[in-house]
């Protein structure tokens, strides 16, 4: 699709159901469960967490429900809110009216996974619900490569895509549930019994309102930005989604990763009151975004346009959209290490059942994205937005931390300054090998599909190479990167 309107067009159109799945799905709904239920795990009968579970999902299921109808009927006034720039161009608020439509609905099978992913998480299973977002990238490829053709737009192809990868992703999960015993049986109203369940589902509710904003911080800020871009020229929503996906793969693959592991065991230990096995994790947690992100921050600004070439530079995507794409992608990788403490400092709240600062931080945060916004869009065009995203990041992360250490619960262990000197003289030598080695942009639009990946692979394990081993060379070992108690 390249930077069409068509481009601009689906993107905007999958940001709104992906916008939603945040706020039901793993973002506040996982915040506010995942606590509740490791609890109830702890304190309570298997009985009574499995009648928990049965009402939790009933009542899921019914917000959902009416979200999803509300959704279906009014996408044309939240492609306008989203969009706004799209009125002038009604071909493309047409075809994003449909294409919204037919794939809200995946929030509601999406955020059934999230609730199930809560729930194998919190019991220690978590390579299930690692697996199951492969089914919607493998459903894209399937539509993308059989179906887009079949239809005027390749949006459609890939909007019925979505559906059925939501609809498969919910039904792999079932039979795991099942071996888990954890397999829920819906229900909306509690018995006589179920004394310790309707409390327990009444405290997640509770919990979800505030973690609604929490932990959407970001994607509102994502939505931020592709409403002002809206208003730049076409293919800049396509540029900004481009640069943002390869920005998100290490937050993915590692940051939501890290989050996803440490927020039950925070739990566990809020739960049995064990502070120092809660610092310890939060430092642990830490050290590991230091460790990661820093190298993968500096990579991609580094190798950025090899990246984009290599992975975009084909049928309509122009040597422009190659610039446009690497510029953005710089300004969004500046924010990486602050959006990854973020998704680690956060649980270091939602563990304690605090979601109110959370809420207060990210409306700050969000106050900042907005200012910088609309300073920076129209004399940096989309790239002012893709900054002004990392410094709302920057803002998010530090206060968050400022907020757990002033509370005591965050105390930073022995060895912090030798760390930092590992990391980044690692960092440095690692930088240098990458520079040495990276040719000039002409070779890589040039080069054959076969010649940029294996050139890519020498530079990335260069440069993995060389970063591991001059942590090792500064006495960082393994043993040490381990989570104790």
């Amino acid at each position: 699709m390249g930077s069409q309107m068509v481009a601009d067009v689906f993107f905007v159109a999958f940001r709104i159901p992906n916008f939603f799945r945040r706020l039901f799905g793993e973002g506040a709904f996982s915040a506010a469960f995942v606590p509740v239920f490791s609890e109830m795990e702890i304190n309570h009968t298997p009985d009574e967490a499995r009648r928990f579970l049965a009402l939790v999902t009933g009542r899921l299921m019914l917000i959902l429900l009416g979200v999803t109808i509300v959704g279906v009927v009014f996408a044309p006034a939240l492609v306008s809110v989203i969009a706004p720039g799209f009125k002038d161009q009604p071909d493309a608020f047409n075809l994003a009216v449909d294409v919204t439509r037919i794939m809200f609905p995946y929030l509601f099978f999406i955020s059934l996974v999230a609730l199930s992913a809560g729930i194998m998480n919190t019991r220690g299973r978590f390579a299930i619900p690692a697996f199951t977002p492969v089914i919607l990238n493998l459903c894209l490829i399937f539509g993308a490569w059989f179906f887009a053709s079949r239809y005027a737009h390749a949006t459609y192809a890939l909007a019925f895509s979505v559906i059925a990868a939501g609809f498969l992703q919910l039904l792999f999960q079932l039979p795991f549930l099942y071996k888990e015993q954890a397999l829920p049986r819906p229900r909306l109203t509690a018995g006589a019994d179920d004394a310790a369940a309707e409390a327990g589902a009444k405290r997640v509710y509770q919990l979800i309102l505030p973690a609604l904003f929490g932990v959407s911080v970001a994607q509102i800020n994502l939505l931020i930005n592709t409403l002002l871009a809206s208003f730049l020229v076409t293919g800049s929503i396509s540029w900004l989604y481009y640069s943002d996906r390869l920005m998100e793969f290490p937050v993915g693959v590692f940051g939501i990763a890290l989050a996803t592991a440490i927020l039950p065991k925070l739990s566990k230990d809020h739960a049995s009151k064990s502070g120092a096995g809660f610092s310890l994790t939060l430092d642990w947690a830490c050290r590991w975004v230091m460790l990661i992100a820093v190298p993968a921050m500096l990579a991609l600004i580094i190798l950025g346009e090899p990246i984009v070439t290599s992975i975009y530079h084909y049928g309509k995507f122009t040597d422009a959209d190659v610039s446009s794409v690497y510029h953005s992608l710089v300004a969004f990788s500046f924010g990486l290490v602050p959006i990854i403490l973020v998704k680690v400092l956060a649980p270091g709240f939602y563990a304690q059942k605090n979601t109110k600062t959370p809420v207060r931080i990210g409306m700050v945060a969000m106050g900042v994205n907005i200012l910088f916004s609309l300073i920076l869009f129209k004399p940096m065009a989309h790239v002012g937005l893709a900054l002004s995203t990392s410094i709302a990041a920057l803002v998010n992360a530090g206060a968050l931390f400022y907020m757990l250490r002033k509370d005591k619960t965050f105390l930073l262990q022995a060895g912090w300054l030798r760390f930092i000197f590992q990391v980044v003289l690692a960092s440095a030598a690692m930088v240098a090998c990458l520079l040495w080695l990276n040719p000039e942009l002409k070779f890589w639009l040039d080069a054959p599909v076969m010649t940029r990946f294996w050139r890519l692979l020498v530079l990335v394990i260069s440069g993995g190479v060389c970063y591991g081993s001059v942590l090792f060379i500064t006495g960082l070992r393994p043993k040490q990167l381990l989570l104790k108690g």
